[in-house]
């Protein structure tokens, strides 16, 4: 059986055009989901994963539809094979296990090579969009437009959160040493900043 899968990483995301390759393809079943990529722990692909057997076949649009871990890509790989799965990458041609089965070895070599080279790239793409994400809060930063996430310790805090603050406040201003608040609360040195550079400012 010819299994397809498509994934898209949230759920604004289209899955229209993987489904129309895998259609076209011929897969007898299909399987799609829009999840996160930080993992194998995704429920339509354990599904489909439970139902596979040997001599089945697994096509995928690219290879991050696997995932974006390098290394969790190359061990899912290496189990579909193991089970005597064939699997076809339909943008990277040369990713299709069943044209190697005569030659012994060299499906191996030729999957070695080339899911090194591929899943390096998700990886390194997957580094360059953290980057950018990084560079753009910055700039945001800089223009006064980013304000993070909300804060947890301040003046209008309640219970737990209230009490902590006000011993932060307590202890700045009986001048106890950030680190020695830190050690004390157990609130990072940056929250402690913050609340003594609020503190200063009102």
């Amino acid at each position: 059986m010819i299994f397809g899968y498509a994934r898209v990483s949230s759920k604004n995301q289209s899955l229209a055009r993987q489904l129309q390759e895998l259609k076209e393809y011929g897969c007898d079943r299909i399987y799609q989901e829009k999840q996160s990529a930080k993992d194998f722990d995704r429920p339509i692909y354990k599904e489909m994963r439970s139902k596979m057997r040997f001599g089945d076949v697994l096509v995928v649009h690219d290879l991050s539809r696997f995932g974006r871990n390098k290394q969790e890509i190359k061990e899912e790989w290496e189990s579909i094979i193991e089970e005597e799965i064939d699997i076809v990458v339909l943008n990277m041609p040369i990713l299709d296990t069943r044209k190697y089965k005569e030659l012994e070895g060299v499906g191996q070599l030729v999957s070695d090579l080339v899911l090194t080279l591929l899943s390096w790239m998700v990886e390194e793409e997957r580094t360059r969009i953290k980057t950018a994400q990084r560079e753009g809060i910055e700039i945001a930063k800089k223009q006064g437009k980013f304000r993070g996430g909300k804060k947890r310790y301040h003046k209008g805090a309640y219970g737990k959160d209230k009490v902590l603050y006000d011993e932060v406040v307590r202890s700045l201003n009986e001048n106890v040493s950030v680190m020695d608040i830190h050690r004390k609360t157990g609130l990072s040195r940056n929250t402690i900043y913050s609340i003594k550079q609020e503190n200063e400012n009102t």
